[in-house]
């Protein structure tokens, strides 16, 4: 789809906006509401959080859009300078690109870049929210990265394979159709 380090940028962009929100919801209120409205007494997770003041990133409590603007910063870098890149030569090694059905070449990218950026993107978060008020310990870190992993990696998969990627790819063709429509119509002149 992109064909220019500004798109591809755009590209990034676009995913890390509708994923980093999606993370936080996922995180927050699937994964961990019962416990903070378990810990709180409140009856909604939006209510523990601030009833706690917060979330404890960095063994601090912060706003939510605090915790949205860090992880989209490590997620945009991330995406930029190792995700995007190293799983389009991960699809590259396995799938010929001239000789393969666009949609399964996508398809391979998207897996690739969940198989990255999943283990990165929770081993970040593994040390943004350890319980640093408990001491440190490797072992914890490592146990807390485990099951990150386990829990991020299904809802990463799925939710970008079947809603994400379908969406910023709907929205990339939106915001650069001229340039789409010049290249079908410079192909379609070599064709001819």
């Amino acid at each position: 789809m992109p064909r220019n380090q500004f798109q591809r940028c755009i590209f990034a962009l676009l995913t890390v906006i509708i994923t980093v929100h999606g993370y936080v919801f996922y995180s927050l209120y699937v994964v961990n509401g019962n416990t903070l409205m378990n810990v709180t007494g409140q009856s909604s997770v939006i209510s523990a959080i601030n009833s706690q003041g917060g979330v404890m990133l960095c063994g601090k409590m912060v706003p939510i859009w605090t915790i949205v603007l860090v992880e989209f910063v490590f997620a945009y870098l991330l995406e930029i300078f190792i995700g995007s890149p190293a799983s389009f030569k991960l699809a590259c090694k396995t799938f010929d690109i001239r000789n393969t059905h666009p949609v399964i070449f996508e398809t391979a990218i998207i897996c690739a870049t969940v198989g990255i950026m999943c283990p990165v993107m929770s081993f970040i978060a593994a040390w943004l929210y350890y319980p640093y008020y408990m001491g440190f310990s490797v072992f914890t870190l490592l146990a807390n990265w485990v099951k990150l992993v386990c829990f991020n990696f299904p809802f990463a998969f799925f939710s970008q394979l079947f809603f994400i990627q379908p969406l910023v790819r709907t929205i990339f063709k939106l915001l650069f159709r001229k340039d789409i429509k010049l290249r079908k119509k410079a192909v379609e002149t070599v064709k001819a």
